[in-house]
């Protein structure tokens, strides 16, 4: 008799416990989900508002955690072992010192903010686009389709490079010129032609085109021009690509000659 009244016991204490542990689960999403929607009223960075909101879900869920415990009366039992057993608190702390480095450089980050959704950053030599910015990693989707979830440590001891954190970005390419041709009218040209690409900035960004060295069979020219990083109806890409085949064309009809190196053979 004693045996079934515990076991009914132990069964009415874990359909009780599941109870408080789905409750609080669906608790701590009405929390993320308010929190969430206040803080978008205030600011439009995703970025702090998506790391708050979850961080407050996992308190809450923490809280929950606790309560179960001790409901379940597992608090004590987890003290003595905690307080009895000095190698599995070392153990432990060792476990979640990565954890506890990552959730910390992730607060640095939310209120810091050295890049927001859609930034195209370098992590370590990740190229890619942020996503999200998590309790432990931040989410990066590279050029070609891959997620990579960079810890947050590594992204605060690491340089990391932030591509459009204000908008603008240069590009350059090189045009090699024949020696003997119309150096002056060609770089004109070339100017006039890059100019005239949509997505090129001008104004106090406006292309340069100047002389880069003397080479063994062309005049190098460098061609630098600014883009809008923000401007989705013209790429980056897009943008270099239409430079490119646009200044070479537009040479080429002029009649200046673009000749590739010169190699001399000599047979002794």
């Amino acid at each position: 008799m004693g045996d079934l009244e515990s076991a009914e016991q132990l069964a009415v204490s874990l359909v009780i416990g599941t109870l408080i542990f789905v409750f609080f689960i669906y608790l701590s999403r009405w929390i993320r989900n308010l929190v969430s929607n206040r803080l978008n009223r205030k600011t439009d960075d995703r970025l702090l508002t998506d790391f708050i909101s979850a961080a407050i879900r996992s308190l809450v869920m923490i809280f929950g955690l606790a309560i179960l415990l001790r409901f379940l009366g597992l608090t004590g039992v987890v003290n003595s072992l905690l307080a009895g057993a000095g190698i599995t608190a070392f153990i432990i702390g060792f476990a979640l010192k990565d954890i506890g480095e990552n959730f910390l450089a992730g607060i640095l980050l939310a209120f810091k903010r050295p890049f927001k959704i859609g930034d195209m950053v370098e992590i370590n030599g990740i190229n890619g686009k942020v996503l999200a910015l998590n309790l432990r990693d931040t989410q990066v989707k590279t050029v070609d389709g891959k997620d990579v979830f960079i810890p947050n440590a590594s992204i605060i001891k690491n340089p990391m490079i932030n591509y459009t954190i204000d908008g603008y970005l240069s590009y350059s390419f090189t045009v090699g010129l024949d020696y003997g041709s119309n150096y002056a009218a060609a770089m004109k040209l070339i100017s006039e032609l890059i100019q005239s690409i949509p997505g090129v900035l001008d104004g106090d960004k406006k292309p340069t085109v100047l002389v880069k060295e003397m080479a063994s069979s062309t005049l190098n020219v460098k061609v630098t021009y600014w883009v809008n990083t923000y401007n989705y109806d013209q790429t980056d890409a897009k943008i270099h690509s239409n430079a490119i085949l646009k200044v070479l064309t537009g040479l080429e009809q002029e009649g200046f000659n673009l000749p590739g190196n010169i190699v001399e053979v000599k047979n002794r």
